[in-house]
């Protein structure tokens, strides 16, 4: 089977900024996939060009089309959520849905009022009046009310209180996903979503430094916190990054000797709010920690 999203030796450049540095990407049909990286990564970058909206050099193909030259037939497959919605503010909701049902071929107006009934959204409000949480609820209502192969959400939980991000997922999980859908999510909020995803990119000025199934980060990648009075012979193992909480030295391993690294004290598998840190940080902070 064909990947939802391929890329290989994928670059853009502005000016001597590489936004996209040779990035070679395979992701399957019925994956959920965290592309996490810091302001100025190269997120946006790439899923413009997931999306046909910027040109790039290298190989693309989005569920066998080419983004650049077929994206009037990607988009008839392929979804997107971004972090400010751009319903426009005068119109009535109903009216929302009736040109959303007239524009797009695989829009089901049954499924867009079963995901709304439990909502305070009402048909005749105009999208001025709703709060940005019911906006939100009326965007992912619109959106998995199409017959999409391909989901892409852009911070889509942002400003967004704790109970509408906890139901906004929840939605996406039992009323969109399924193995032949592929929901590609970009987010600063990593705790949320971390036990969603299947797969998990790290990217940093336009390369990728992490790319792997949450699978094989759980079977790769181990924390160890001693004492501090074990912390020099923890080093000496060679652990990928040192932080020290509450008194105790926190070490981060790839593939460890797990004799000799349990021996030393408490194991844990690292979150990605951890891992993200750790690989993403620089030595000079690596450094600063280990000082404390």
């Amino acid at each position: 089977m064909n990947p939802t999203i391929k890329a290989r030796n994928l670059r853009r450049h502005f000016g001597r900024t590489r936004a996209l540095d040779g990035i070679d990407l395979d992701i399957p049909a019925g994956r959920i996939v965290g592309l996490i990286g810091p302001n100025g990564a190269g997120k946006t970058t790439a899923l413009k060009a997931i999306l046909g909206l910027s040109s790039y050099e290298g190989e693309l193909s989005v569920l066998g089309l080419d983004p650049a030259r077929q994206r009037d037939r990607l988009m008839e497959q392929v979804c997107f959520i971004a972090d400010v919605a751009v319903l426009p503010r005068w119109a009535r909701v109903g009216r929302i849905i009736d040109l959303t049902e007239r524009l797009h071929p695989r829009f089901s107006r049954e499924r867009c009022m079963h995901f709304l009934k439990n909502s305070k959204v009402r048909l005749d409000s105009r999208i001025r009046a709703l709060s940005k949480g019911m906006v939100v609820q009326l965007h992912l209502a619109l959106v998995m009310a199409i017959d999409a192969r391909l989901l892409v959400l852009d911070e889509p939980t942002l400003g967004l209180d704790i109970l509408f991000r906890k139901q906004f997922y929840s939605s996406l999980l039992n009323e969109y996903f399924d193995e032949e859908r592929t929901i590609l999510i970009t987010t600063h909020q990593v705790e949320e979503v971390e036990h969603i995803l299947t797969d998990l990119i790290f990217i940093r000025d336009g390369q990728l430094i992490l790319n792997s199934s949450m699978d094989e980060v759980h079977e790769r990648y181990v924390e160890l916190m001693v004492r501090a009075d074990q912390a020099e012979e923890a080093r000496r193992l060679g652990p990928l990054h040192e932080r020290v909480l509450f008194g105790r030295h926190i070490f981060l391993f790839d593939r460890p000797d797990d004799e000799r690294v349990e021996a030393l004290g408490e194991l844990h598998k690292p979150s990605v709010a951890d891992l993200f840190v750790a690989l993403m940080g620089n030595e000079a902070q690596s450094g600063q920690e280990r000082a404390a």
